[in-house]
């Protein structure tokens, strides 16, 4: 385990920071205060512009939008982070914080840590395939062939329609493809969060993200979604699919705004919408 004085946070990207430290960091900075700085001084000093920070202004809680926006540039290191709350005279928050941000970068650098020995030879041997086997529903009991899928499907539960839809076109159709749908494929009992993680980092090719409004709401949507952008952050635009089946109220996250979508909302491009999909999860 990583100690505390070996963390790196340069190294490290906002992302790694969960949803505890996020919302709890909101609270410190959400609030207009008139003796110390808010969360309009930080977002200036992360180079947002004017108009952008008065759009900001308009949303429920526009520290955890700024923070979502200003994590998908390059120099959105935890220690950027930490200099422009320090610049910001806001090191009560540091303070109190410090010992979350820690405990999140540990937990990311173990992840990083653990990346060179899980490959298939070594790992079928080795005495965690122990605590892994039985994941899913045709797991090898042994433990020696894990079940493994073309694509992780990131849905909340009041998706699923079109999640049943997804499987009718790209798993019973002429393109064969394997999905790993969590309702269907997981087996009862096993952690939510780290089997998510196992099946998201080793067991799927890819992972398709079902965006809609209740996406937006769902923690386990966005724990997977940010856990798969911090395994590989120089191939996001390989390993994630964002799809929009429906029309939306909510803005679209700009966590994902990046990527080129799948867009199923348009009639004129309904006929290509599964071809797309399809041949983008097929891709070596």
């Amino acid at each position: 385990m990583a100690s505390k004085s070996s963390i790196d946070h340069e190294a490290i990207p906002v992302t790694a920071l969960n949803c505890s430290f996020r919302k709890k960091l909101g609270l410190y900075l959400n609030p207009q205060n008139t003796v110390a700085a808010d969360w309009r001084t930080v977002a200036e000093m992360m180079d947002f512009t004017y108009l952008e920070i008065k759009n900001f202004e308009k949303r429920d809680y526009p520290f955890e939008k700024v923070l979502t926006e200003w994590e998908t540039r390059p120099e959105a290191t935890v220690a950027n982070l930490l200099s422009i709350l320090e610049k910001a005279e806001r090191k009560d928050v540091i303070s109190d914080l410090k010992e979350i941000i820690d405990d999140d970068c540990r937990k990311y650098l173990e992840r990083q840590l653990r990346k060179p020995v899980q490959v298939p030879v070594v790992d079928s041997c080795g005495p965690r395939t122990k605590e892994r086997e039985g994941i899913t529903l045709y797991d090898d009991p042994e433990g020696l062939t894990p079940e493994t899928f073309d694509a992780f499907i990131c849905y909340c539960q009041n998706d699923f329609q079109f999640v049943h839809e997804m499987i009718k076109q790209l798993e019973q159709t002429e393109y064969n493809l394997k999905l790993c749908v969590f309702d269907r494929d997981v087996l009862p009992g096993t952690c939510v969060w780290t089997i998510a993680s196992e099946l998201i980092e080793k067991r799927c090719k890819r992972m398709v993200v079902v965006i809609s409004d209740d996406y937006l709401d769902s923690d386990a949507c966005d724990f997977q979604t940010k856990f798969a952008l911090s395994l590989c952050p120089g191939a996001r635009s390989k390993r994630l699919i964002p799809v929009v089946y429906k029309t939306m109220k909510k803005p679209f996250p700009s966590i994902l705004r990046f990527l080129t979508i799948c867009d199923y909302t348009r009639p004129w491009t309904q006929a290509w919408f599964w071809t797309r999909l399809a041949k983008a999860l097929s891709l070596p």
